[in-house]
């Protein structure tokens, strides 16, 4: 899918502000759940960041991700509309 092809290549396109890539890491995958909690959520993109403040450039800032934002636009829209959930956590902290 199309979509998903362009996730992953934010990880070489989205450059911090000294002009160099600051995502670690965009995996993306289908839901295989056998268990019935997905809430229709079909797909899964994770995104891992460095630090919060490079999240944060992402989230906020990064030109290449707002111009991606408008392609994600008929996506994202509140459930059950749209296919797509955003949650952010930090590795280990509950």
């Amino acid at each position: 899918m199309k979509i998903f092809s362009a996730f992953v290549g934010l990880q070489s396109t989205c450059l911090n502000p000294e002009g160099k890539p600051y995502i670690h890491s965009i995996r993306v995958g289908a839901n295989n759940s056998p268990e019935p909690f997905s809430g229709g959520t079909t797909h899964g993109v994770v995104m891992t960041f460095s630090s919060t403040e490079d999240r944060d450039y992402y989230v906020n800032d990064d030109p290449v991700h707002n111009e991606f934002k408008k392609v994600l636009a008929p996506f994202v829209d509140p459930p059950p509309e749209g296919s797509f959930r955003v949650v952010d956590f930090t590795d280990g902290e509950l």
